[in-house]
């Protein structure tokens, strides 16, 4: 594919689509015009406005197109995710954050609602999505974050320093002992894809970092136990967790949540898409105010 100089920007959108079409890119349109709008930097509706007219196309837009067509992640190649109202730094080493998991993070917000000066933490938080957006939308929380990935550690620092949310490079499974009993909600998207269950799309079966995929062994589960197990122990007396996961895992987490004897008001919530997406449960004891 070759856009020649003098190309306009609507023929370049429109023969990119088609490119990213046969690549069985899934939103080729959109992506064709997210890569013109990082070239030019004019934001998308004035991006959208100049297809109108015969405005060139900007200058390496059939390389970036043909990167994209390889299924390397739009994320990848802009250096950006966009998620809830944050604009987060992301490349090669870190999990780009998904729109399902927008809603576990509003769960949380939900539950802080009148709760004065909350103190959070995000184990496992990867590039920093939620624990960056609980920091930007809850006033007064004292957020955490812990990362295990020295790689995935270096973009959660680049995107959580400027919102003050103290970051640790630490094993969820152990992390912050110094906290234990302390916090007032505990929330997790954990690796939990099961080890013989590869994924069909390009981009994460070859872009995200296995170790952000797979929860170890062949149901995926040992990490979103030991993330609950670590809940329990961070969590004051009648804190909060909440825990993202597949929706073929939320009847054994929940059963798992009910069978510790540790937790009460196991819950299991639904995304936009209505799939069972994240499960939530109080830690057993009286609530820090009773």
């Amino acid at each position: 594919m070759t856009f020649y100089a003098g190309q306009s920007l609507a023929d370049a959108v429109r023969e990119a689509t088609a490119v990213l079409t046969a690549a069985g890119v899934p939103t080729p349109r959109v992506d064709a015009e997210l890569l013109a709008e990082h070239l030019m930097g004019v934001g998308l509706g004035r991006l959208r406005a100049m297809l109108l007219g015969s405005d060139p196309a900007p200058e390496g837009y059939a390389d970036l197109v043909a990167e994209r067509a390889g299924r390397v992640p739009l994320q990848h190649i802009t250096g950006v995710a966009y998620f809830r109202y944050l604009e987060l730094r992301v490349g090669p080493g870190v999990f780009i954050p998904r729109p399902e998991t927008e809603s576990v993070v509003q769960l949380v917000i939900d539950h802080l609602t009148g709760v004065p000066n909350p103190k959070v933490v995000d184990l496992g938080t990867g590039s920093g999505a939620i624990a960056g957006s609980i920091a930007h939308e809850v006033p007064g929380a004292d957020v955490h974050a812990v990362e295990f990935s020295p790689f995935a550690h270096a973009w959660a620092a680049k995107n959580l320093q400027p919102l003050g949310v103290a970051l640790v490079q630490g094993d969820l499974r152990d992390a912050l002992p110094e906290h234990n009993g302390t916090f007032d909600v505990v929330v997790s998207n954990p690796p939990y894809i099961p080890a013989e269950a590869i994924p069909t799309e390009p981009e994460v079966a070859l872009h995200d970092p296995p170790e952000a995929l797979y929860g170890g062994g062949a149901d995926g589960m040992e990490l979103p136990t030991a993330a609950a197990a670590s809940a329990a122990r961070l969590l004051k007396p009648g804190g909060y967790f909440v825990m993202e996961h597949a929706e073929v895992q939320a009847a054994w987490i929940a059963g798992m949540l009910r069978r510790s004897g540790r937790w009460n008001d196991v819950t299991t919530h639904f995304d936009l898409n209505g799939k069972e997406r994240a499960t939530s449960a109080v830690l057993a004891g009286a609530a820090p105010d009773e």
